[in-house]
C-alpha cells in the first residue's frame, strides 16, 4: 500500500470529509468513524470494540488483530484511541459508545443467546434493533470474514437489513482511498475460498455504515508476526 498522492508525512492528518465518506481506512489502518476525531482534548481517548455474537463461533478470534491496527492507527495517524479495545454484546447500550465494531470468527453467527425459545425470540429482535439503531444513528461496522463465517453472516445480515442490500465497491470508492491508496481494493492476505478478495458494504444515506471484506482475511494480517509467520511485506498490505 502507499500513502495517497499529496501525503508525504510519516505521520498524517486525516481529512474529516473524507473519514465521513468513506467511514474506513484499509489494510493496517483500517476502520475508524469521525466520532473519533471530534472527541474533546480532554476526553478519555475512544476504544473500538469486538462484538460478542451468540451462535457458537469463535468471536473472540486472532486477540492479537485488533490491538496491533490500535497501534498502528496511534502510530501513523492523528487520531488517538485507547490501546486497548473492549468487547460488547450487541444488545448492550454501551455499544453507542464506540466509533467503531468490529466482528470475526470462523463459524455461526447469530445476535441472540442460545437459550429459551420465546426469550431468545425476544432478543433476536432487541439485539437486532439496538445494532441498527447504532449504525444508522452514525456508527460503523467492519466483519471480516475469517474463512467459515460467510455462509452464516449473510442470512444474518437479511434479518438485520431486510431493507437494504449488500454492495460491493468499486475500487474507485473513498474508503480505498482514505489514507492509503488501493486502486486494485482490498488486499489478499490469506488464501481460502480462492480468486480476489471482495469489500461489500451496507449503505444508508449515502453513508456506508457496514464494510464486510470477504476472503481476505484482514484479521490475520494484523496480527502478531509470530502467529502466521507472514512476511513483513505480506502484514505491511
Amino acid at each position: 500500500m502507499r500513502p495517497c498522492s499529496g501525503r508525504s508525512d510519516s505521520r498524517m492528518v486525516l481529512n474529516p470529509l473524507r473519514i465521513t465518506r468513506g467511514r474506513v481506512l484499509v489494510g493496517l489502518l483500517a476502520c475508524v468513524c469521525l466520532a473519533a476525531l471530534l472527541a474533546p482534548a480532554t476526553a478519555a481517548p475512544p476504544a473500538l470494540a469486538r462484538v460478542k455474537y451468540g451462535g457458537g463461533g469463535d468471536w473472540y478470534v486472532n486477540p492479537t488483530g485488533l490491538p496491533n491496527l490500535v497501534k498502528a492507527i496511534n502510530k501513523r495517524t492523528t487520531i488517538r484511541l485507547a490501546a486497548k479495545p473492549e468487547v460488547v454484546e450487541p444488545s448492550s447500550e454501551r455499544i453507542f459508545d464506540y466509533p467503531m465494531l468490529f466482528i470475526t470468527g470462523h463459524g455461526q453467527i447469530r445476535f441472540t443467546p442460545k437459550e429459551r425459545a420465546n426469550l431468545r425470540k425476544y432478543l433476536f429482535k432487541k439485539e437486532r434493533a439496538n445494532l441498527r439503531k447504532y449504525l444508522f444513528n452514525g456508527g460503523f461496522l467492519h466483519v471480516d470474514d475469517n474463512y467459515g463465517l460467510d455462509e452464516f453472516f449473510r442470512p444474518e445480515l437479511k434479518k438485520l437489513f431486510p431493507d437494504k442490500t449488500l454492495v460491493e465497491l468499486p475500487f474507485g470508492h473513498p474508503i480505498y482511498h482514505a489514507l492509503y491508496d488501493f486502486p486494485k481494493g482490498l488486499p489478499k492476505i490469506h488464501e481460502h475460498h480462492g480468486g480476489p478478495p471482495h469489500g461489500y458494504a451496507i449503505i444508508h444515506e449515502g453513508r456506508v455504515v457496514l464494510f464486510y471484506s470477504y476472503n481476505t482475511d484482514l484479521n490475520d494480517g494484523w496480527e502478531d508476526a509470530d502467529v502466521h509467520n507472514d512476511p513483513a511485506e505480506k502484514r505491511e498490505q
